[in-house]
């Protein structure tokens, strides 16, 4: 420490911090008891906090003190929202910090257990425009093929996902306008997707998790993907692949009766795991109804249930993520790392890590479970040489 104050204090770390916790400057100015001129000098560099001052901080905004000297880890590149155009930019920036904390979170534990491998299509779309309808149902059934799930319903397309080495988030946001963001890690070289837990829906949650996918596949190379007109187009394409993963043309369309009614649409909703909304947007696409069918569709249905909700929205449970959650339990079943001090090595608040891993708050203060889905590095050998999986027990 110097008369200028913590030596190594990144004012991006601290810029973070604001973001997630949604606090104006002079907000946390009176908390903590300094000036906002003071708050600004060390969001720009140009002054570093006195370590009581830094101390004051950390309590206010959860962290611990020395997470502040930690270089931040490589941006995850091509953050994609699946927002609405209400949504606020502090709102984004906040998602934006989950998504890069979620990624520190996942590198830590990479440390200690191999994640399964990015099992995704490859796909090297440069321009949105040059994607076709074609392309995109392809690039869905190439998902499905390479992950094993042949032609019918995914039961649980989360752990699909995860299977395929994508890193999961869900969480509650506080966030209404932002259902999903998704982005490749250059850190840890692997897709990353968060989801909101606001809407305890789990055929929209589903639809959303198909709609994330469509972005790390076919999305990845794609050029400044924020401007207007290439973002609608970007959305519009991700939607499309979202039909087509959840519902596969071939076998979709041979259990479809036309013309289908409303409450037919209900029937299939509840086999396939997808609203009737999304239905019949997916038999569109199949050129299974026409426009003026399609129309009428929307209509009766608003009609009948509003806007937005459908009968049933309550009956299925959203997905959950499982990766980062069971890593933990890996790390601390293994005596790879004691319990209480995962969230020291990470740099993380408790709540945060518990909230990002889908862990139950008080986690780090109390019991665990464990399950399988991750391996530890340095696998032990068993008596004929072979390497042995690690297998959980839930408590």
């Amino acid at each position: 420490m110097s008369r200028n104050g913590i030596q190594g204090f990144q004012a991006e770390r601290f810029a973070q911090v604001i973001a997630a916790r949604r606090l104006t400057q002079t907000q946390l100015a009176s908390m903590i008891d300094v000036s906002p001129s003071t708050i600004s000098k060390w969001r720009s560099g140009a002054q570093m906090p006195e370590r009581d001052a830094l101390e004051r901080l950390a309590r206010v905004v959860n962290v611990r003190p020395e997470w502040f000297t930690r270089p931040v880890t490589a941006d995850a590149s091509n953050l994609l929202f699946r927002s609405m155009a209400s949504a606020h930019k502090s709102a984004r920036s906040m998602l934006s910090v989950r998504l890069a904390w979620a990624q520190e979170v996942a590198s830590a534990l990479n440390e200690f257990v191999d994640f399964p491998e990015v099992n995704l299509p490859k796909r090297m779309f440069i321009n949105p425009e040059e994607i076709t309808q074609e392309e995109i149902e392809e690039a869905a059934s190439d998902c499905r093929e390479i992950w094993g799930v042949g032609s019918s319903v995914i039961q649980d397309l989360a752990l699909a996902a995860e299977g395929a080495g994508i890193v999961l988030i869900r969480e509650e946001t506080g966030i209404a306008q932002i259902e999903g963001l998704s982005a490749w890690s250059s850190a840890i070289g692997r897709p990353f997707i968060l989801l909101s837990s606001d809407k305890d829906n789990g055929y929209r949650s589903r639809f959303d998790l198909a709609h994330e996918i469509g972005h790390l596949v076919l999305h990845r190379h794609i050029q400044n993907p924020w401007e207007k007109e290439r973002h609608d187009l970007l959305e519009k394409q991700a939607h499309s692949f979202a039909g087509a993963l959840l519902l596969p043309a071939e076998t979709f369309a041979s259990e479809v009766r036309l013309p289908p009614t409303l409450d037919e649409l209900l029937l299939l909703k509840r086999r396939w795991g997808v609203s009737a909304a999304a239905i019949t947007m997916r038999l569109y696409a199949l050129g299974l109804i026409d426009d003026e069918q399609r129309t009428y569709f929307f209509k009766r249905r608003s009609a009948r249930w509003g806007a937005k909700s459908e009968p049933g929205d309550g009956d299925r449970v959203p997905e959950r993520a499982r990766l980062l959650r069971r890593s933990i339990d890996l790390v601390v079943d293994e005596g790879v790392m004691p319990l209480s001090t995962i969230p020291q090595h990470i740099g993380l608040s408790s709540s945060d890590i518990e909230s990002l891993t889908g862990l139950p708050h008080g986690y780090f203060r109390g019991a665990d479970e464990f399950a399988e889905l991750a391996r530890l590095r340095k696998p032990s050998q068993d008596v004929d040489g072979d390497s042995k999986v690690v297998m959980f027990q839930r408590r």
